[in-house]
C-alpha cells in the first residue's frame, strides 16, 4: 500500500483529512510539520508494521481518541510539549491566557508567577519561555500530571518550579501574577462525552463550573503582591459570574479577553495598593473606629 493509498482508505473511513495525514507521519516516523514530504513521497510504499500501526492508529482516532495522544505532542505557543493521557491536550486559545500575562507581566523585573494546575506545563513553560527573568512556580494536585510537566521543562531546558499542591494552599506571597486555566464545566455538561479520554478531574468543577474558579479568587488576595494580577480561563458563557467574583473580592481593572473565535475566554483582575490586608474580611475593610 502507497502513502497516498492508505490516505485515501483513512479519508473514506470518516477520517478528517490533517488527521489522516498526521497520523500517517507518526506511523512513518516523520515529524509532524512534514506534510510536504507526504506530497512528495505519495507513491512510497508503507511496510507491513507501518501499514499496521497507521491502521491501529486510525481506528483509536475514529473511536474519538485526542490526535496529541495518539501521537504524543501538541504544540503550543511555539513549544512542542509532550502530552499522555495523564494531563488535558494544550488548547490554542489558552493562548489567550499567556499573551494577556505577558503583557502584565511587561515591565516587571524578575516577576514571581504561580501557575494553578499546570497540567502538562503549558503556560508555566511557555511564559518561562518568553521571560527567562521570571521565577515560575507551577502547581498541580496531580503528581501524575507533574510528571509529564517535569519531563517536558527537562526537555526544553526551562526551569520551573514544579510543586504538588491543591491551588494556593501552602504558597507563597508576594506574587506578581497568579495564572490558571483550572476545571471549569459542570458536571452534567453534555459536551463531556467528546472529551471521554481526558482526566476527568482536570475538566469538571460543581454543579455550575465555578467551584474552582471561587476557591481561587476568594484565595489569590493573600498571595498577590501589591499591583499583582489574577488571571483566569473559563467557560464560553462564565465571563460575566467571574468578572463578579472578581469585582466582589476587591479586584480593580477587571475585565476579559476574547479568544481565537472571538468569546470571551479569559477574565482577570488586578490587586491595587490600597487594598488593606487580605485577610481582614472586607466589611471591615476602609473602616476605622471612633473613639
Amino acid at each position: 500500500m502507497t502513502l497516498a493509498q492508505a490516505l485515501a482508505c483513512a479519508t473514506a473511513l470518516g477520517l478528517a483529512r490533517l488527521d489522516a495525514q498526521l497520523l500517517l507521519l507518526h506511523a512513518s516516523s516523520r515529524r509532524q510539520d512534514e506534510r510536504a514530504w507526504l506530497l512528495a513521497h505519495d507513491q512510497d510504499a508503507l511496510s507491513a508494521p507501518q501499514a499496521q500501526a497507521y491502521e491501529a492508529l486510525c481506528a483509536r482516532r475514529l473511536r474519538g481518541e485526542p490526535l496529541a495522544y495518539l501521537v504524543g505532542e501538541k504544540e503550543f505557543f511555539g513549544l512542542m510539549l509532550a502530552v499522555d493521557e495523564r494531563v488535558l491536550v494544550p488548547r490554542p486559545d489558552t493562548e489567550t491566557l499567556v499573551e494577556w500575562a505577558l503583557q502584565v507581566l511587561a515591565g516587571r523585573e524578575a516577576p514571581a508567577v504561580i501557575d494553578l494546575g499546570t497540567g502538562s506545563g503549558a503556560i508555566a513553560l511557555a511564559l518561562k519561555h518568553q521571560r527567562a527573568d521570571a521565577r515560575i512556580e507551577a502547581v498541580d494536585r496531580s503528581e501524575a500530571a507533574l510528571a509529564v510537566a517535569r519531563a517536558n521543562g527537562e526537555r526544553l531546558g526551562l526551569a520551573v518550579d514544579w510543586r504538588n499542591g491543591h491551588w494556593l494552599a501552602g504558597a507563597g506571597q508576594g506574587y506578581d501574577l497568579v495564572v490558571s486555566n483550572p476545571p471549569y464545566i459542570r458536571a452534567d455538561d453534555p459536551h463531556l462525552r467528546a472529551l471521554a479520554h481526558e482526566p476527568l478531574s482536570a475538566l469538571t468543577a460543581g454543579d455550575d463550573g465555578l467551584h474552582d474558579l471561587r476557591a481561587i479568587v476568594a484565595a489569590a488576595p493573600a498571595h498577590l503582591a501589591p499591583g499583582g494580577w489574577l488571571l483566569l480561563e473559563h467557560g464560553w458563557d462564565q465571563a460575566e459570574p467571574v468578572r463578579a467574583l472578581l469585582a466582589a473580592a476587591g479586584f480593580d481593572e477587571v475585565g476579559s479577553r476574547q479568544d481565537l473565535a472571538g468569546i470571551a475566554r479569559c477574565s482577570g483582575g488586578r490587586w491595587g495598593s490600597g487594598h488593606a490586608d487580605p485577610a481582614t474580611p472586607r466589611s471591615q475593610q476602609g473602616q476605622c473606629e471612633l473613639g
